[in-house]
């Protein structure tokens, strides 16, 4: 099993409508590092669900559905792909971005190291931290 994180503004997709459709395709991701990571993604695969530029937080958990295929939203023959999500479960406690950088064991954790990016890969142990902040 592999873990990663997703940054959606909230205004754009929250967790709320994420919730509400019970399922997504992960589609509009166009930069070529975030895409390799789509790539990667395997059914069954845990996700940190970001709530970026506005509250600036974790605040739930999906997994992975079903693996990259081309993006709907993109160019045919392109080369971007989506990955469908469903939700797993709220965080008890959202996890903001100054806890996360508060914590010494993720100082290494690529939210703070590539600030940017959409989607990201996750060490276990992150993923684990990150869960129990939020519990």
């Amino acid at each position: 099993m592999q873990y990663w994180l997703v940054k959606s503004e909230p205004a754009a997709y929250s967790w709320a409508d994420f919730v509400r459709d019970g399922h997504t395709d992960w589609t509009g991701v166009r930069n070529f590092q975030a895409r390799n990571y789509l790539q990667q993604m395997q059914p069954g695969d845990l996700v940190l669900y970001y709530h970026s530029v506005t509250s600036k937080e974790v605040v739930g958990v999906a997994e992975v559905a079903a693996a990259a295929a081309p993006d709907a939203t993109a160019e045919p023959a392109s080369g971007w792909v989506a990955v469908a999500l469903q939700p797993r479960q709220a965080l008890a406690r959202p996890v903001s971005l100054a806890q996360i950088k508060q914590d010494s064991r993720l100082t290494q954790i690529g939210l703070l190291r590539q600030s940017r990016l959409s989607v990201m890969p996750l060490r276990a142990a992150e993923f684990d931290t990150i869960l129990e902040l939020g519990s």
